[in-house]
């Protein structure tokens, strides 16, 4: 059997695994790397705080080393990427954030990308993010939802604050294209997008996609490498 993208929901809510999991429905076909998601036992419910971040970082650690020889590439699905370069020591085998590939992502689809965020405390962390990538001259806006991760499963209240925001990110910040800055929100891409007619970005998916090309292609020496043959 092939190994399998695991993709990690690196807090302990199984509802945001669960509608992660269907949101990566698309990304599974005849052929394809199989895609494994799962939850962190260790941790906290939701992630919101750089303390938070940082806490995650050593359990992530040691479950990426204890499943680097079974999967083809890992997918670390907090949009503050926790571990993220730290991980990539752990393992050869590719390891993606979704942070990272959801911005690079909607670079491709738009000038000027505006970021759905969770809460206010969350800015920061995005905006020390984006000057790493080096995109801060592409950035259009990061606007917060007030809402928790636990919050987001209340539907009606979660779309109705999200076409908000977005719409205060088109209309007064110039986006046009947002990026969801939460795997918990992946339920609500396609609705978004149809409210806003504008592309928006679950992460998550951009993550699994770009880990998807890199286990065809065979980097990290994968089981799926290959040949190079035209």
């Amino acid at each position: 059997m092939n190994a399998p993208i695991l993709v990690i929901n690196p807090n302990s809510s199984s509802q945001v695994t669960a509608d992660m999991d269907r949101a990566l429905d698309p990304l599974r076909g005849p052929g394809d790397p199989a895609i494994e998601c799962l939850t962190l036992a260790e941790g906290p419910p939701g992630i919101e705080t750089q303390r938070q971040v940082d806490e995650v970082v050593a359990p992530l650690c040691r479950l990426v080393e204890g499943r680097k020889d079974k999967a083809a590439a890992f997918v670390i699905a907090c949009f503050s990427d926790p571990g993220l370069h730290a991980l990539r020591e752990v393992t050869a085998r590719p390891v993606l954030g979704i942070a990272e590939s959801g911005l690079l992502t909607a670079l491709t689809l738009g000038q000027s990308v505006g970021i759905v965020s969770i809460l206010a405390g969350s800015i920061p962390r995005h905006r020390r993010m984006i000057r790493a990538l080096g995109i801060d001259s592409r950035l259009a806006g990061d606007r917060p939802l007030g809402l928790g991760v636990a919050e987001l499963a209340a539907e009606a209240v979660t779309l109705e604050r999200m076409i908000e925001v977005g719409g205060r990110l088109r209309e007064a910040d110039g986006a046009d294209v947002l990026v969801l800055g939460c795997a918990g929100m992946a339920r609500y891409r396609a609705r978004l997008e149809q409210a806003l007619s504008l592309p928006v970005v679950d992460p998550t998916q951009a993550a699994v996609g770009m880990a998807i090309t890199a286990v065809r292609l065979g980097y990290g020496g994968g089981p799926h490498a290959s040949t190079g043959s035209a």
